[in-house]
């Protein structure tokens, strides 16, 4: 076939898959991710959601990412921070997790709304620029196979290649398994979180090579006590990567 038929094959192509989306759009308009409302594009968020959002900004703790009320300092920290130092280099986090957020997670998480996940990662990207920009390879918390197999996608592994993409990074779902059917971790207290968690995450023999000596982006979905990414990182750094550093779509203060 002469490159002029393949043109033509390439735009008839593409012409289909924009009728496909607006008739998608006629049948099933897009919806705001907190209220419902219809908005103009897929995974976005009506005006009124939109200034109930509490992204997290400066000032906050070096470390954990915890905002603070005051300018304390730009290398203050958090109680947390000083009297637990985490094994992680940095946290980072979008938005409070309540509200909206909340419901986002949720849709995400058990509702199969994969299509938020490019919208959460321009707001991770906003947040974790920092560790984005330095950071050799993204990798996200994985789930035990069985809950893989029952969700049918991991939702960290979806925000993890969202930022990926659209940071340009090295995005390796593999470096890291878990390799412990762990109880689900809402409800449980900061204390048997951890023991929930211990030991659950390894990195596969033949992959060590992705992570030994490189600077790796640990990417979840909430932020709640940081048991989970801290054991995590833990299984990271056994494997010898320079450093871990953590973000997250969403976080749980220490106060809610």
């Amino acid at each position: 076939m002469d490159d002029g038929g393949e043109g033509r094959i390439t735009g008839a192509r593409g012409i289909a898959a924009r009728l496909a989306e607006q008739v998608a759009g006629l049948l099933f308009p897009p919806r705001c991710a907190g209220c419902g409302r219809e908005v103009a594009d897929p995974g976005t968020v009506c005006g009124r959601c939109w200034s109930r959002l509490r992204f997290i900004d400066r000032p906050y703790c070096a470390v954990m990412g915890t905002p603070f009320a005051h300018d304390l300092g730009e290398n203050f920290l958090s109680a947390e921070a000083i009297a637990d130092p985490p094994p992680f280099r940095r946290a980072r986090a979008a938005v409070i997790h309540d509200g909206v957020p909340r419901r986002m997670v949720v849709g995400l998480k058990y509702h199969d709304q994969t299509n938020l996940a490019p919208w959460m990662a321009k707001w991770m990207m906003r947040a974790g620029g920092e560790l984005i920009a330095e950071c050799d390879v993204i990798v996200p918390v994985p789930l035990h196979p069985l809950r893989f197999w029952s969700r049918r996608f991991n939702q960290a592994a979806e925000l993890a290649r969202a930022v990926a993409r659209i940071a340009e990074k090295p995005f390796e779902p593999e470096a890291l398994i878990r390799v412990k059917r762990t109880r689900q971790q809402v409800g449980l207290a900061a204390t048997e979180r951890q023991r929930n968690v211990s030991g659950a995450f390894r990195v596969p023999q033949g992959e060590e090579i992705k992570i030994r000596g490189r600077n790796i982006l640990l990417i979840d979905d909430v932020y709640t006590t940081g048991a989970t990414v801290k054991a995590a990182t833990r299984a990271l750094m056994r494997a010898r990567a320079a450093s871990v550093d953590v973000l997250t779509f969403s976080r749980v203060l220490p106060d809610m």
